[in-house]
């Protein structure tokens, strides 16, 4: 009677196993293992979806680690003072998410925000800092963010850069270019909470600026060629 039955204990065994296998894969996040070329699974589509966001090349997002998600995560490396081995890794992924926020939202969108509203707070960075060490840009993207929050200004990301005179490469056109990587990097980490401008709502450049409304403002920083202040 047992040897009847063998076969059909078998097959649900090995289907137990399957189910518990394929949940465990679908329920992989990214930092569960460290990833290579050859890795696939959704902590790999999480790695590729949190470098795009930075304006990392990384082909397809897919869930595959191929050659351009190796090369991504490279240049990552390189640019943020990593070892340079193409390995997503502990160090690697700490930083990764420490600029993107600790998780992804569908699509790699920061909650709150429309991508076109980032895009042209990127663009706004670039422009404005894309010259300045990174911490500045970061600075200039929260004076943004900060304005958002004060009731002496606009309360979106679009009416606070093209609100009139208040940034002159809304004017000259620079803000047109396309951002720089950094300056795309500075604008999420920003968006995520980090603010080396320490709560300014303007900033300027000393050496171009001879405002004295602005320089009347109560100075807190200065990053790079720039002076934040309230």
């Amino acid at each position: 009677m047992l040897s009847r039955f063998r076969p059909w204990i078998v097959l649900t065994t090995v289907l137990i196993i399957l189910t518990i296998c394929t949940s465990s894969v679908s329920n992989a996040a990214l930092g569960d293992r460290i990833l290579a070329r050859g890795s696939r699974g959704p902590e790999v589509t999480e790695l590729q979806k949190r470098l795009q966001m930075l304006g990392y090349v990384v082909g397809p997002i897919d869930g595959i680690y191929g050659r351009q998600t190796e090369a991504g995560v490279r240049l990552f490396q390189k640019e943020h003072g990593l070892a340079v081995d193409g390995i997503a890794g502990p160090r690697t992924i700490s930083e990764l998410k420490r600029l993107t926020g600790q998780s992804v939202t569908t699509g790699g969108k920061s909650v709150g925000y429309k991508s076109s509203d980032i895009d042209l707070l990127a663009r706004l960075v670039s422009a404005e800092a894309k010259g300045e060490p990174y911490r500045g840009q970061v600075a200039v993207a929260a004076v943004v963010l900060n304005r958002i929050k004060s009731s002496q200004f606009p309360n979106t990301i679009p009416d606070v850069i093209y609100q009139p005179g208040a940034f002159s490469p809304v004017a000259n056109g620079e803000i047109w270019k396309n951002p720089v990587s950094s300056a795309i990097q500075a604008t999420y980490e920003a968006l995520n909470g980090t603010d080396p401008s320490y709560g300014a709502l303007f900033f300027f450049n000393p050496a171009k600026t001879t405002n004295k409304y602005i320089w009347s403002r109560p100075q807190i920083v200065k990053i790079g060629n720039h002076i934040f202040c309230r």
